[in-house]
């Protein structure tokens, strides 16, 4: 039985983590900040511990030590992010763990280039702490998660209006993966001690854009009308217009994750879905359905 650390077990992705561990037989710790409720967690016979990222080193390693893998799936900004990553991950050496997971479920953040998405620069800065750690990173990448797609962060999809957006000219595949579909990839990748060392890309499904406006239609049963609203270049145009007039980088993030996925420069290839047999993911149309339902 492995004993996996995890960190960020409260939040949408990290419980997922933690329910497929368990599913797995896998001894779970998980990382809570002092004052939060344990008790689902503990329920599912996870040891709880109390502590911060922003905790002094020392009292990081001594959480977790002896784990044979060390899970973050944090969010939040640069302090949680980076600072708080690059801690564990120096806490992790110190207490001897070989292995771990960062906080990185995205489109593939290592071709991008810094300015590309202020969100990913947080992780891609986190990750550097690798190159001089004796902790070997598996990075899980999922693409888009389809419940953020379908979601009116993105500004593609309107439920309400009936509408699909999209920028480019809808050719471009993409990745898109659900939250538990990649908390299951995740699990197995922890539990896989060939992934230490190197990315771990998985989709639940990879589509262009035309298709991906199908696939909802299909699965929904609903008429969602199709709009271009630009090209790849007026996208560009369009995040830099939004940046010079930005009071924070909300205003204009959600566009870089478009951008990296219909631009193509942040594709997962290859993709290591197969890699994993026992776990058969859920497809844009499947997951439309049970959305609708």
């Amino acid at each position: 039985m492995s004993d996996i650390f995890v960190v960020g077990a409260t939040g949408t992705v990290g419980s997922q983590i933690v329910n497929q561990l368990r599913i797995r037989d896998a001894r779970v710790t998980a990382l809570i900040r002092p004052g939060t409720d344990g008790a689902a967690l503990a329920s599912q016979g996870v040891k709880v511990v109390e502590g911060s990222l922003a905790d002094p080193t020392d009292d990081l390693a001594r959480a977790v030590e002896g784990s044979e893998v060390v899970i973050s799936a944090v969010q939040g900004g640069e302090d949680v992010v980076t600072h708080g990553q690059v801690n564990l991950i120096r806490a992790a050496a110190k207490a001897g763990v070989p292995r771990l997971i960062p906080s990185d479920f995205a489109v593939d953040l290592f071709r991008l280039d810094y300015g590309d998405n202020a969100f990913l620069d947080h992780r891609k800065k986190a990750d550097e702490e690798f190159a001089s750690s004796p902790v070997r990173p598996t990075s899980v990448l999922n693409g888009a998660f389809l419940e953020v797609m379908t979601a009116p962060f993105l500004e593609m999809v309107d439920w309400d209006r009936g509408t699909f957006g999209y920028w480019g000219d809808g050719n471009q595949p993409c990745d898109f993966t659900t939250i538990p579909d990649t908390a299951a990839y995740t699990a197995a990748a922890a539990l896989d001690p060939g992934t230490a060392g190197r990315p771990v890309r998985v989709a639940g499904d990879v589509a262009t854009m035309r298709e991906l406006h199908a696939a909802l239609e299909r699965g929904s049963g609903r008429t969602l009308q199709l709009r271009q609203l630009g090209s790849v270049a007026d996208l560009a145009a369009e995040i830099e217009r939004r940046k010079a007039e930005a009071s924070n980088v909300t205003d204009y993030v959600a566009l870089q994750y478009v951008w990296a996925m219909v631009s193509g420069k942040a594709k997962l290839d290859p993709l290591d879905n197969d890699r994993y047999p026992d776990i058969t993911p859920t497809k844009a149309a499947e997951f439309a359905h049970r959305f609708a339902a």
